[in-house]
């Protein structure tokens, strides 16, 4: 059969490779690489990885140390945390203290004004002659009058925290009282005192204001009572915050 073509006859296919469209002269064929499967471009590129791998010779690996600068790390925020949490605590107790500190001792101030007042109970009791009391009825009520209110006086100062030191025939202490003079006297144990003129207070565990008295010499050697020590400790490290100074004053013989 004839292939030729005729006049007014559609053109057969050509079985020349040059003739197939599509393959016109500047269009390139699929390359090799593109006809790979995925499988085989992932192997080739793990083969040419490994290749490049051995030839710059092994990675290094820096694991080990950013777990070591983690730990460290770790480390330092714990002792910090720990530190603040110290302070954190030294600071909630010194609060504490400071609070209760400021509840009991907040009427220093007040107490002391309201002693110096107080003193005058004492130099109206004093100022009445010995037994004129008992020959004047009127005169004796006046005072029973003014010592009732110098108990209530000294009453409302104890329920807020201060009390009045009781210092004659007690030995003296540097801590609580603030000599005058000194008596030459051998019946009674040196450092007794024997003359109180001015009365002393404290308040809480802190002296307020120190009893000024005439204090025995001479005697034979004193011998504190246990009360005594007892009120020295507990005033003897807040004198300083009194109005008395810490060393007491040279007292003046008699």
């Amino acid at each position: 059969m004839s292939t030729e073509a005729t006049p007014g006859s559609p053109a057969t296919p050509s079985n020349d490779p040059k003739s197939e469209p599509g393959q016109a002269e500047g269009v390139a064929r699929p390359s090799a690489f593109s006809a790979m499967t995925s499988d085989e471009r992932r192997a080739e590129a793990m083969e040419a990885a490994a290749a490049a791998s051995a030839s710059a010779g092994p990675a290094p690996t820096h694991h080990d140390d950013v777990i070591a600068a983690l730990r460290r790390e770790l480390s330092d925020y714990k002792d910090k945390n720990l530190r603040l949490l110290a302070d954190m605590e030294n600071l909630r107790r010194r609060t504490d203290e400071e609070k209760t500190s400021s509840a009991k001792y907040a009427v220093t101030r007040f107490a002391t004004d309201i002693v110096s007042v107080g003193d005058n109970f004492q130099r109206a009791i004093s100022a009445v002659p010995a037994g004129a009391a008992e020959a004047d009825a009127a005169l004796k009520s006046l005072i029973e009058g003014v010592q009732m209110t110098e108990r209530e006086y000294l009453n409302v100062l104890e329920r807020h925290g201060v009390k009045r030191i009781v210092s004659k025939g007690e030995i003296f202490s540097p801590h609580l009282h603030q000599p005058m003079m000194q008596v030459p006297n051998p019946d009674v144990p040196a450092g007794t005192i024997l003359q109180v003129f001015q009365d002393g207070y404290t308040i809480g565990d802190r002296l307020l204001r120190a009893a000024v008295v005439t204090v025995a010499e001479g005697g034979p050697k004193p011998v504190k009572s246990a009360e005594q020590s007892a009120t020295q400790a507990a005033t003897g490290n807040d004198t300083a915050t009194s109005q008395v100074p810490s060393e007491p004053s040279e007292p003046d013989k008699g």
